[in-house]
Formats: structure tokens, sequence, C-alpha cells
């Protein structure tokens, strides 16, 4: 297992402040905790640009160019989720050219 370091800072007046920090045994956890904050992110950037999308079409108003943004937005949130559902097997493909 890894070994664990810790900090601790302190002021006179203010609360403690503790921070844990975790070796990391391989760099098999290191690509998957990587993947893990990247599908977050990705995620995260596909639900802001649907709704960014959704918003645009509603307030449209008919006009076919503000409609046909608003088209496009939502074709990348869509494939901005579908990154985010292939993330799991590119990494795997990382970990087999990598050897982890």
């Amino acid at each position: 297992m890894g070994s664990t370091a810790s900090i601790v800072w302190s002021a006179p007046g203010v609360a403690d402040a503790t921070t844990h920090l975790v070796a990391v045994s391989s760099l098999n956890e290191v690509i998957t905790n990587l993947r893990n904050v990247i599908l977050g992110l990705l995620v995260g950037l596909a639900t802001l640009f649907a709704t960014v999308g959704g918003v645009r079409y509603i307030l449209a108003g008919g006009d076919p160019g503000e409609v046909e943004a608003a088209k496009k937005t939502l074709r990348y949130s869509a494939i901005g989720y579908g990154v985010a559902v292939l993330a799991p097997m590119l990494v795997g493909i990382l970990q087999k050219i990598v050897g982890a």
C-alpha cells in the first residue's frame, strides 16, 4: 500500500487546515484517476452545451439562423456525451500501449 503524508498549517486565530497527500502506487491508478477527472469534465461541459442549445432553440423565435445555431450546439453536446461514453475504452487502449 502507499504511504500517507500529512501537512499541517496553522496561523493564530485561524482553524487548522490539514491536507493528506496519498502516494500513488501505480501508473494504472494515475491513468484511472485522470480518466475519472476528464470524464467528469466532459459530462459537465456536454450538459452545459445541451442546456445552452436548448435555451437558444427556445429563444430562436422561428429565426432559421438561430435555429440552426441551436441545433449545432445540441449536436456538439451529443458529440461530447459520445466521447465521454468512449473514454473508458480509450483509456484501456492507452493502458495497453503504455503497458500498465
